[in-house]
């Protein structure tokens, strides 16, 4: 338990200061995110005010969250393999999401040289993260609720097309979600908690979470996680005075992704990510009836559906802590069910 509260704690101070300097640092600069409204880049007019806000202050959330997974390690916490491949697959979403972001900040311009190709290259990186997982690690090769014994053995290829499958889609619907002031944040930082629970209560009952590989390293890393984001919403909170950038949404959510599936909750993650599978289905509902109406018919106002709700009139602050409230919700809805599953297992 101790190296989880160091993880978060430390992870808090270093996100605190480390985003307060990529403040300064950006504006002293210049180097603001680009908004561009509806008729460049489909965006939101009404969002224009915030153009040339700093950006990329995902990289304090990503590198706190490293450092305060390593300082956890001082109390004879060993340096697993997985946690190990987890940090690769992270560190190259972020990276992706870092060289999007430098190119439209350089470019003056809310599209990135690969925002045609962005989907394709993550979704080949998401395949070959979940190949390296089942490759070196000995994480298990199950489709599963909240633990591997129930789950359903599957064929490892079929193993990494379903991981893959789940990063990209994970990655995609947090970059997705992160279009208000601390609404992509803030929900991932309830995920984060509940990922540190999951693996710290699989932690201490190892006879009913055998299949989880190295859960405590899990839950530390989930906790170095939450206390990076929870620091950084202290500056990302409306109005932000930085915002999270491709660099944070696609490694965030590739490590919500990677930690649902080292600890064999898979389909807990639809409740864990609830509201960013409600934002990543709301632009697909929006695609599908736009395209079969043949670009006539629009069931949202636009999409994602926190524009939807903006349009109808809604302050950007009512719909955020709407939608956190909603995460929360969402979030205590996938710890019941794993609880209830531990307590009817031990029952």
């Amino acid at each position: 338990m101790i190296a989880v509260i160091i993880a978060g704690f430390v992870a808090t101070l270093i996100s605190l200061f480390g985003t307060r300097f990529l403040i300064v640092y950006f504006r002293r600069r210049g180097q603001g995110q680009p908004i561009l409204g509806d008729e460049i880049d489909m965006g939101p007019d009404w969002h224009k005010p915030k153009e040339g806000t700093p950006t990329m202050g995902g990289l304090a959330i990503v590198v706190a969250a490293f450092v305060g997974w390593v300082v956890a390690h001082v109390r004879d916490l060993a340096f697993s393999d997985q946690a190990m491949i987890v940090w690769v697959g992270i560190l190259a979403m972020g990276a992706m999401g870092f060289l999007d972001d430098f190119i439209k900040v350089r470019k003056r311009h809310n599209r990135g040289i690969f925002w045609k190709q962005k989907n394709y290259i993550t979704m080949l990186m998401s395949f070959g993260i979940a190949w390296a997982l089942i490759g070196v690690t000995g994480i298990s090769e199950t489709i599963s609720l909240a633990r591997a014994e129930d789950g359903i053995d599957v064929p490892g290829f079929v193993w990494v097309i379903w991981a893959g499958i789940i990063i990209w889609a994970t990655t995609n619907a947090v970059n997705v979600t992160d279009g208000l002031d601390g609404l992509a944040g803030g929900s991932a930082l309830m995920g984060f908690g509940a990922f540190t629970i999951i693996g710290y209560w699989a932690f201490r009952n190892p006879d009913v979470y055998a299949e989880v590989v190295n859960p405590l390293d899990m839950g530390v890393m989930a906790a170095a996680f939450a206390g990076g984001c929870l620091g950084f919403l202290w500056w990302n909170a409306a109005p932000a005075r930085i915002f999270m950038g491709d660099v944070g949404a696609l490694a965030i959510g590739a490590a919500l992704a990677l930690m649902a599936l080292t600890l064999n909750t898979h389909l807990l993650l639809v409740f864990i990510c609830g509201i960013n599978v409600i934002e990543a289905g709301s632009v697909a509902i929006q695609m599908g009836v736009f395209k079969a109406s043949g670009r006539k018919k629009r069931l949202f106002r636009m999409s994602p559906i926190h524009h939807h709700f903006e349009l109808g009139g809604w302050p950007e602050t009512t719909v955020i802590i709407r939608f956190w409230l909603i995460s929360a919700i969402s979030v205590a809805i996938a710890l019941a069910i794993f609880i209830a599953d531990y307590t009817r297992v031990v029952g």
